[in-house]
């Protein structure tokens, strides 16, 4: 199956960052853009935001067909009209968003896929008000939208395993590098990944034993690159002489780290402490700067993994 098989508009739900950015990759892809917010400034800022888009997509895959066009609506259902697939990536509030699955159901044909963007919320609950459930599943990117490959797929307790596989397809032919989940869980893959290296990466800034920067450096230019190119599991193989024997050999010593591994409590002291040492490691560099240089950068290396990537 390949992209074609989304045979017409693609929806375009709420057009805050993620869906500012979802909306330029479809269209980059070639496909017709309907997008809906409630606030017509999203839109206007979108219009300003979007030659960068552009230039960032085109910097990192140049388009293989016409530049679809992108269109906008404060009325759900005009947005919506004739679309055959929905990225919805409205607020992260339990409540609208199954509100918002619902009103989106009203307005699209029974078999179209509803993928939410969705970094925190179970599928389970967010289709808790749909009356197609079977269609609605997670699809969570990884920011910025447009340059990460990473989408995260999982289908709540009632989504069909076959709306599972072809948003995974789409996702793939478009150029993403999805990640299946097998079931349900809280921050899905990624955020738990991040979620525990940040939490030991706190605890020693708070405790002392490095700097904000140094817990960065070590981070970059120790398994920062390895991990990129062929994630913790393939690059601890190439570590011994395969999985087993480095599991055999240094398993002991992972254990004893994480018998160790510190709590982090995100205190007032503990936020003003790392806030401090991470304005210090920025210095002078505006965000603006340091915005610009990493996604100068993500081109650069992403264009690496492409050719050199394990996975």
């Amino acid at each position: 199956m390949d992209e074609s098989a989304v045979r017409g508009p693609i929806g375009v739900v709420g057009l805050g960052t993620i869906g500012q950015r979802w909306a330029a990759t479809f269209a980059h892809h070639g496909y017709e853009v309907s997008c809906y917010d409630p606030d017509p400034a999203r839109w206007e800022a979108f219009q300003t935001l979007h030659p960068a888009l552009i230039d960032d997509l085109e910097r990192l895959a140049p388009a293989r067909a016409a530049r679809g066009p992108i269109r906008f609506s404060t009325d759900l259902g005009k947005a919506l009209a004739g679309t055959a697939f929905v990225q919805e990536s409205g607020p992260e509030r339990l409540d609208l968003k199954q509100d918002l699955l619902a009103g989106i159901e009203r307005h699209v044909g029974e078999n179209v896929v509803i993928a939410s963007s969705s970094s925190a919320l179970l599928v389970s609950e967010m289709q808790a008000k749909c009356t197609r459930p079977q269609r609605v599943v997670l699809a969570h990117p990884f920011n910025p939208v447009h340059l990460m490959p990473l989408v995260e797929i999982v289908g709540g307790r009632e989504t069909s395993p076959e709306v599972v596989e072809r948003t995974r397809a789409f996702y793939e032919a478009l150029g993403k590098k999805p990640a299946v989940l097998r079931k349900e869980v809280t921050g899905h893959l990624a955020l738990r990944l991040m979620g525990a290296m940040w939490r030991e990466a706190i605890a020693l800034v708070e405790s002392g034993v490095a700097s904000a920067e140094d817990v960065d450096r070590a981070f970059c230019y120790g398994p920062g690159p390895k991990w990129t190119l062929q994630g913790s599991f393939i690059s601890n193989h190439l570590n011994a002489e395969g999985i087993e024997a480095f599991l055999t050999k240094y398993g002991k010593t992972y254990q004893d780290i994480w018998d160790d591994l510190g709590d982090a409590r995100l205190e007032p002291a503990t936020i003003a402490r790392v806030s401090q040492e991470v304005r210090e490691a920025i210095g002078n560099r505006s965000d603006a700067e340091l915005r610009d240089q990493r996604d100068a950068g993500l081109v650069d290396l992403l264009r690496v993994m492409t050719q050199r990537a394990a996975l």
